[in-house]
């Protein structure tokens, strides 16, 4: 007689050292929790006015995701995959479904409002993501509550421009013909997605400032962000970025001279290749006038000069002008 899942869930999670991190989930569902595999509560779903306040807390940032998630939907629609968007707690504020699957997906409880973290639902895409704050695919038979093994979830974790978790992007499917290797294609786009919502979101977050950005040496979805304001100070770095030169982990970033951040020797390159390269296409737009350039750059004409001097974009007076 085949084992059934609540058995092979509960003898997993009977070690505490766990040696997978579905093991090291299904028990922390278990002993953390306090949930029983066989034995699901009562899905919690918010109240329309409770729905309302959370997406309130939160609406420049949703407004922000919501073109991304109706890209996303494009993508994925046709395979009858639902696009989820929670907060940081795991609640659904946002939804995306074909009219023929919304019943389907609601009956599964994959819906504005409900619930999908780890202390209400066990080990799940969205909830497990939320938890150990990295992108995940639960497929089918690894959720924690039997109830759930008809879905496949996709998810990655979105981080706000104060370097804390923000959000989970999910794309669900309860579709039975969905391998593991069809998931591993849609988890890449649902990474590709919650890192364009997350970029979208912290150029908002700093109206009138610069955004340098540079690729993470040895990490192709890792992209840093800086914000620099008019007077070349550093008033904020996405996560990546925070990690990249030991800043502030969360919270507000302390100013700081850009120069402080982009001339050391570790990990500056890349950022000094795109503050160049912007300073030089701005030059280029403005057909050599500096002043003009320094227009389009935000800055002033004596803040651009040290900058180029900085960067090693001498002046040709061939080609460049005053202004």
């Amino acid at each position: 007689m085949p084992e059934r899942h609540e058995d092979r869930v509960a003898t997993a999670s009977q070690s505490p050292g766990a040696v997978t991190r579905l093991a090291a989930s299904w028990r922390r569902s278990m002993v953390k929790h306090g949930l029983d595999p066989a034995r699901p509560p009562q899905p919690r779903r918010l109240t329309a006015r409770e729905l309302a306040e959370r997406r309130e807390r939160l609406d420049e940032f949703i407004a922000v995701a919501r073109p991304q998630l109706d890209q996303l939907f494009q993508l994925v629609c046709p395979t009858g995959c639902s696009v989820l968007l929670t907060d940081a707690t795991g609640i659904v504020l946002e939804q995306r479904a074909n009219a023929a699957d919304a019943a389907v997906f609601h009956d599964w409880g994959l819906c504005a409002g409900s619930d999908w973290s780890e202390q209400a639902e066990g080990t799940n895409g969205i909830g497990t993501c939320l938890a150990e704050g990295r992108q995940v695919t639960i497929h089918r038979d690894e959720h924690f509550y039997a109830k759930n093994t008809g879905l496949s979830c996709m998810d990655a974790p979105i981080w706000g421009p104060d370097g804390r978790l923000i959000a989970a992007l999910d794309v669900s499917s309860a579709r039975s013909d969905h391998t593991e290797r069809w998931n591993a294609l849609i988890a890449a786009q649902v990474a590709h997605s919650a890192r364009a919502i997350e970029a979208a979101f912290f150029r908002v977050s700093f109206p009138g400032a610069r955004i340098i950005s540079a690729q993470a040496e040895g990490a192709e979805d890792a992209t840093l962000l800086i914000a620099v304001d008019k007077d070349d100070l550093a008033i904020g770095a996405n996560r990546a970025a925070r990690r990249a030169f030991g800043l502030e982990k969360e919270g507000q970033l302390r100013p700081r001279p850009a120069s402080d951040l982009l001339g050391r020797d570790e990990g500056a390159t890349g950022f000094e290749k795109a503050e160049r390269a912007a300073v030089i296409r701005a030059l280029a737009r403005a057909e050599g006038n500096v002043s003009a350039a320094a227009r389009a750059l935000g800055v002033g004409r004596a803040t651009l000069y040290r900058r180029m001097q900085r960067l090693g974009i001498s002046e040709n007076p061939g080609r460049l002008s005053r202004g």
